[in-house]
């Protein structure tokens, strides 16, 4: 069991990697050969440290001293230069050279996507702001790598996965525009052929990471039809060769709520010198792109995912803080995590953190957990935004309950928790609202059947449930749950199959919390089976107990009958990460 959280005066200055054994048991559990989990140990230890110490504590200062854009120099001439506070550029300098972005090109061996999300997983815990560049980053990097023309290919690959901070270059994604917001088909920004390459003239309305070198961006090509099938991707240098402006002008940096230490902004392109992201062998040719607008999805699904990781960053930064906080203040003589609603609320929190963890990180595993290589590409499409969808709303729900944990000293901005409150209401937002990704989960099942192995996956861990263990009874209710939440799922696939377009979208909502339920019942579920089967600790257990009561057969009368003490008799174990015998939790 950790020790008391009263040793600590904040989360500032700690090892986030030892201080979360559920993390420890996630890389333990997703990744069963040795070789991987030693690799995962070797980078995701060092980033405990890393993120908890110096990242953390430059990221309080860099909040409060956002960036500035510099229009013109002293002569007069535009620049639209973005100056940032020292500590936004060293904590970026401490990540590339960590690797945080170019781990993949030069590891020397593939690296498991679970790696990878925990090491951004601990970087949100510090700050999303900054794993929104370095994340945009290694998606550039992606797009370019695999359909950029062979002339610019290698260079740029290699400057946005270099570890040299001082050769490094970053990047980003340009997709909105004013008229169209989620409506990408409304889009008007133009691309005109000129030569090998094109042009491109229009405006984008928010542009994060605006100082980035390489923009991924979507435009119309000259001549191509309306609506979003007739949009392409191209990749976008924001300075020339000489060092002048790409046809790239700085309208303004955007007033945040949140995020504020990476720069948004809205751009004007005019006449920016770009290629089409088509890969090599019909680079230079100016037919219309197949699937051009497949591309940006591309990356788009990625950085969804990528902003579940920083929802699941402030969630656990959040009860840290609060369990943190509540172990030291004292009210009417004792510590105020000795009163049981406060216990409760701890309680609540390390549960919903743990379901989430669970669903998110199952979208880097699934190509590892599903059958067939075709059923987790399945499984990923309708998980990501599921994850999106928990994963940040929950975030939001956390940063308050922590912030009030705090009580007025959470409100102050000298303390933790504001931040973590304004950043974490930026995440239902970033790459599509919480509408938008129910209406991909539908699309996801209507276009591409992704729900069968969704389904398939639950019956995986009802199967497995228990498997060696000999105390199927630890596990009985929650393999109830789960088994009568997939029953409903089923139904409700089936009834939203027959109804009308619009009942179909009313319901989208309501269905994809259902899916979202059911699936994190369902891998806390295998979750506690293999740690029962591994450890006979039934700690998971509990928290899947605790999970399904909430979630998947709540109790009647709000449960107030059934007086149910798990908050107080078994907060220790559940909020410091002990064990807990099977018996007990039974």
């Amino acid at each position: 069991m950790l020790s008391d959280y009263a040793c600590h005066e904040g989360a500032i200055g700690l090892d986030w990697y030892a201080l979360d054994p559920n993390l420890r048991l996630l890389l333990d559990r997703l990744l069963p050969d040795a070789a991987d989990r030693a690799f995962a140990e070797e980078h995701v230890a060092r980033f405990g440290e890393l993120c908890g110490g110096p990242i953390a504590r430059r990221a309080e200062i860099s909040d409060k001293h956002g960036p500035t854009l510099l229009r013109y120099d002293r002569w007069g001439l535009e620049i639209d230069t973005i100056e940032h506070h020292p500590t936004w550029t060293e904590n970026k300098a401490d990540l590339v050279r960590a690797g945080f972005t170019g781990l993949s090109h030069h590891a020397g061996r593939p690296v498991p996507a679970v790696v990878t999300a925990a090491l951004s997983y601990l970087v949100s815990q510090a700050e999303t702001a900054i794993y929104c560049g370095l994340g945009m980053t290694s998606g550039a990097a992606d797009i370019v790598e695999r359909y950029a023309p062979d002339a610019i290919r290698d260079d740029m690959v290699g400057r946005l996965t270099s570890l040299d901070p001082d050769e490094a270059w970053e990047g980003g994604m340009f997709l909105t525009e004013r008229q169209g917001g989620s409506d990408v088909g409304a889009n008007t920004t133009l691309a005109v052929p000129d030569g090998d390459e094109w042009r491109l003239h229009g405006e984008k309305h928010f542009c994060s990471n605006v100082d980035a070198e390489v923009f991924i961006v979507l435009a119309r090509p000259e001549g191509a039809s309306d609506g979003a099938s007739g949009l392409a991707t191209f990749i976008v240098p924001r300075l020339l060769a000489d060092g002048s402006p790409n046809g790239f002008r700085i309208l303004r940096l955007k007033p945040k709520l949140g995020t504020v230490a990476v720069p948004t902004a809205e751009v004007e392109l005019d006449g920016a010198r770009a290629w089409i992201a088509r890969g090599a062998s019909t680079a230079g040719t100016h037919d219309q792109p197949r699937s051009g607008i497949n591309t940006m999805m591309e990356m788009v699904n990625g950085s969804r995912f990528g902003v579940a990781l920083m929802g699941l960053g402030i969630h656990r930064r959040s009860f840290l803080e609060g369990a943190i906080y509540a172990a030291q203040r004292e009210q009417w003589g004792q510590r105020i995590d000795r009163y049981p609603l406060v216990r409760e609320t701890l309680v609540d929190l390390i549960v919903e953190l743990e379901a989430g963890t669970a669903l998110t990180f199952e979208c880097a595993a699934a190509s590892r957990t599903a059958e067939t290589e075709e059923e987790g590409r399945a499984l990923r499409r309708i998980l990501v935004p599921l994850a999106k969808i928990r994963a940040t709303r929950e975030a939001i729900s956390a940063a308050s309950q922590s912030l009030e944990l705090l009580g007025g000293n959470g409100y102050m901005e000298d303390w933790p928790m504001a931040r973590q409150l304004r950043d974490a209401q930026c995440h239902t937002i970033w790459e599509g609202t919480e509408n938008i990704l129910c209406i991909d989960v539908r699309r996801a099942i209507n276009n591409e059947g992704a729900h069968v192995a969704l389904l398939a996956r639950v019956e995986r861990a009802l199967a497995s449930a228990g498997t060696g263990t000999g105390i199927g009874a630890v596990l009985a209710p929650i393999v109830d749950a789960v088994a009568a939440t997939l029953g409903e799922a089923r139904e409700a696939i089936d009834h939203l199959a027959d109804v009308s377009h619009e009942l179909e979208l009313l319901h989208a909502r309501r269905f994809s919390y259902l899916l979202a339920d059911l699936v994190e019942g369902a891998l806390l579920l295998d979750e506690a089976s293999w740690q029962l089967a591994r450890d006979g600790d039934a700690r998971k257990a509990v928290v899947a107990r605790q999970f399904a009561r909430k979630h998947l057969a709540p109790p009647r009368v709000r449960g107030i009958l059934d007086d149910d003490r798990t908050a107080l008799d078994l907060f220790d174990p559940l909020v410091r990460y002990g064990p807990v015998e099977p018996k007990t939790a039974a």
